[in-house]
């Protein structure tokens, strides 16, 4: 492994890589418009695996990972009740981490059915917690400990629990892990544009579900 954990390989382009995310964030969205209630997660990794296919994927980096109702309180590593399907209020959210143009996407959205407010209320927060993190990240130029210290603040903030068993890694040209296989919560430094994903996953004060979102930093 190098000791540089901001490297990229020789073969790296931000134009490949930047389209590898679009295209990560549009077979999300592409399936989370074709689910149905009554489908299970299986079927649903199913279905965005068949869009990635359709665009292009030339593989997956990482499994891809489908949550839905009380199954998205989940971290990456835990398994999911299999009984579990989409209900007509609900909430569920995908994991994926796809290879395009030799370099890899990493995204993750909830989203919901129905009109239940306090679950559209969690899908909301975790973006939003996102987005705060990001902008203390753009301004104060903290590392990636800090981070999920003002992570794990603004959450509360916004009344919920972050979990930080997802906590953040890096992404690159595939495969990253050349570089850096751990946390982005773990490091020192200050993380780089473009290069470290940040993972948030909060738990519903009232109600046994999570909403999870993840994205690059930039």
């Amino acid at each position: 492994m190098s000791e540089n954990i901001q490297g990229t390989g020789e073969s790296f382009n931000l134009d490949a890589f930047l389209k590898a995310r679009t295209l990560s964030k549009e077979a999300v969205r592409e399936c989370a418009k074709r689910m149905q209630v009554g489908m299970s997660e299986a079927e649903g990794i199913e279905l965005v695996e068949s869009i990635l296919k359709e665009k292009g994927m030339e593989r997956t980096w990482h499994p891809t990972k489908f949550r839905i109702g009380k199954n998205t309180l989940k971290s990456f590593s835990e398994k999911s009740d299999e009984n579990v399907r989409l209900g007509e209020n609900d909430i569920f959210f995908m994991d994926i981490g796809p290879v395009f143009f030799g370099h890899e996407g990493d995204y993750g959205e909830t989203f919901t059915t129905g009109n239940d407010a306090l679950l559209e209320d969690a899908k909301n927060a975790a973006r939003e917690v996102f987005w705060q993190t990001q902008s203390c990240w753009r301004e104060e130029g903290i590392n990636g400990k800090e981070l999920y210290l003002q992570a794990q603040q603004i959450a509360k903030n916004h009344g919920y629990e972050l979990n930080l068993k997802m906590d953040g890694h890096r992404l690159g040209d595939f495969p990253h892990g050349l570089f850096f296989k751990g946390s982005l919560a773990d490091i020192d430094e200050v993380p780089i544009e473009n290069l470290w994903v940040l993972e948030i996953l909060i738990r519903h004060p009232e109600k046994e579900v999570g909403a999870f979102f993840e994205d690059i930093i930039r």
